[in-house]
């Protein structure tokens, strides 16, 4: 019984040093980060489409953290320079995620600029990558004798077109493709780090796909 007190407070000594070194005085840092001038909050539409991106658990298969050289190959996989605390200035909640079955996705509006190509592989990801593991979403589109003039039909394979009709995108499909092709961190970086490891902006990812 005598030693059951001072066990209660290197306890609670632990959680505290442990409460202001890895909550307090990190989030005492972030705070004080300015957004980059390449960084621009998301528009209304962006944000819908973020909030469908979380609902959806995208998160769970793909990160949105390229990581430094000596950590992982993000680089020369084609995801960008590694991210900054700067990046994150307007997501709430953070999406960093800690699974890749899919590929990271912070830059990914960058190097697949496509609204035609993002909409096919949400409705059938096979139908653009054969070998995708990624689950589709045909809940995100309806099938229709014909598109009305203002909706936007997708570019479907015959093997993945329906019999009869056309596949038009919901309003949700395409918030949600607002929201991936604004994930852009290409602009250039004041990061002393990644200037030093020879990152200063855009790494060749205006890939596009029509």
């Amino acid at each position: 019984m005598n030693r059951l007190f001072p066990l209660i407070l290197i306890a609670l000594g632990l959680l505290a040093f442990a409460t202001i070194m890895l909550v307090i005085l990190p989030a005492a840092q972030i705070r004080s980060i300015a957004p980059p001038a390449g960084l621009k909050p998301y528009s209304a539409t962006e944000q819908r489409g973020r909030d469908h991106y979380v609902s959806l658990g995208c998160v769970y298969c793909h990160s949105q953290q390229p990581r430094l050289p000596e950590q992982a190959p993000d680089s020369a996989r084609g995801w960008g320079r590694p991210s900054t605390a700067a990046d994150y200035v307007y997501d709430r909640p953070h999406l960093l995620g800690t699974m890749r079955t899919g590929p990271d996705l912070l830059n990914v509006g960058a190097r697949l600029s496509s609204r035609s190509w993002h909409l096919t592989h949400l409705y059938q990801p096979r139908a653009v990558e054969p070998a995708s593991l990624m689950p589709s979403y045909p809940f995100l589109f309806e099938v229709k004798p014909k598109a009305d003039a203002d909706e936007v039909e997708i570019r479907l394979p015959p093997e993945y077109a329906p019999n009869d009709g056309v596949v038009v995108a919901t309003p949700a499909a395409l918030d949600l493709v607002a929201y991936l092709k604004s994930l852009d961190r290409t602009y250039p970086v004041a990061h002393p780090e990644l200037r030093d490891n020879g990152f200063d902006g855009d790494d060749g990812l205006g890939e596009s796909h029509q």
